[in-house]
């Protein structure tokens, strides 16, 4: 029988505006994939204070102004090294207006892209169901 241990995580889904467009921000992860901006809650910090000192860690971004109206929470599986993680992530929409980005070497590369090619660049499904439940909320 596999150990099992419990993550939490909170991430964001960052965008900003220019030239009347939205523009969204992917990562590049070690593992292949592209996604938002996420990782552990540590033991003194809440859900939207972890969200932002991941988004200084990784990206460089001090200015994240958080979008009232969503909280998402998404649950996944995987194994590392012989356990079982089950996750929980909570995802925040949050808007901000640096374009610049000093990524953190736990990332490959990172990408600003608009809503549609965000959606087609994400490569998961609970990324894209994210993506498109924060739609409303942007494109007012």
């Amino acid at each position: 029988m596999m150990q099992e241990t419990f993550e939490r995580s909170a991430g964001i889904i960052l965008y900003r505006e220019s030239a009347m467009k939205k523009f969204f921000l992917l990562l590049h992860y070690p593992s292949g994939h592209w996604d938002f901006v996420k990782g552990r809650i540590e033991k003194n910090e809440n859900e939207k204070q972890a969200a932002i000192r991941e988004t200084q860690e990784e990206t460089g971004i001090t200015d994240v102004e958080f979008i009232d109206g969503f909280e998402e929470k998404i649950h996944y599986t995987y194994q590392f090294f012989g356990k079982i993680v089950q996750k929980e992530v909570v995802f925040f929409l949050g808007k901000t207006k640096t374009e610049e980005i000093k990524l953190s070497d736990e990332h490959l590369d990172h990408i600003w892209l608009e809503f549609d090619d965000a959606f087609s660049k994400t490569t998961y499904q609970n990324a894209k169901s994210l993506l498109q439940k924060s739609k409303p909320l942007i494109f007012r």
